[in-house]
């Protein structure tokens, strides 16, 4: 399935807030709510829009400590690798990437001992190299910007 600029507009303002309803939808599109509702079904029919979810504020459920790890991995682990990184719900995002490493995972925890915890539990799979984010500004919801506070 090919989308226009209409499912694209469709998909920003479902990417901003995925509760908005399809009438406010249509009067910010100039078009109607039943008209909206056909795109997003279709959408949802061709996979395009896989999932509808939430954002949650880090900070206030303690998940106070962001960390990148650049991964080197031992080659005869790789399967076991897999698994470790889809069992631990520290990891919240990891990329397959190209370079001298082999993965860049995005952590989350509560306490530098969690990261030290995972840290250690990983150096079965391979090696790799620390990153702590001190501050974010930007992120895929727009819901960090670059202020002072």
């Amino acid at each position: 399935m090919q989308i226009d600029s209409i499912d694209f507009q469709i998909l920003q303002l479902l990417n901003k807030n995925a509760r908005i309803q399809w009438k406010e939808i249509g009067e910010k599109i100039h078009m109607t709510g039943q008209a909206v509702g056909n795109r997003i079904k279709k959408m949802e029919d061709n996979g395009i829009i896989k999932a509808y979810s939430i954002v949650i504020d880090e900070l206030r459920v303690g998940l106070s400590f962001t960390a990148f790890v650049i991964f080197f991995m031992n080659a005869y682990k790789h399967n076991d690798l897999l698994k470790f990184i889809a069992a631990r719900n520290e990891i919240s995002e990891a990329h397959r990437i190209s370079g001298d490493a082999c993965y860049l995972l995005k952590v989350k925890v509560h306490s530098q001992e969690v990261l030290n915890h995972l840290l250690n539990d990983l150096l079965k799979y391979g090696n790799y190299q620390l990153y702590l984010s001190i501050k974010e500004v930007k992120n895929h919801y727009n819901t960090s910007l670059m202020s002072d506070e």
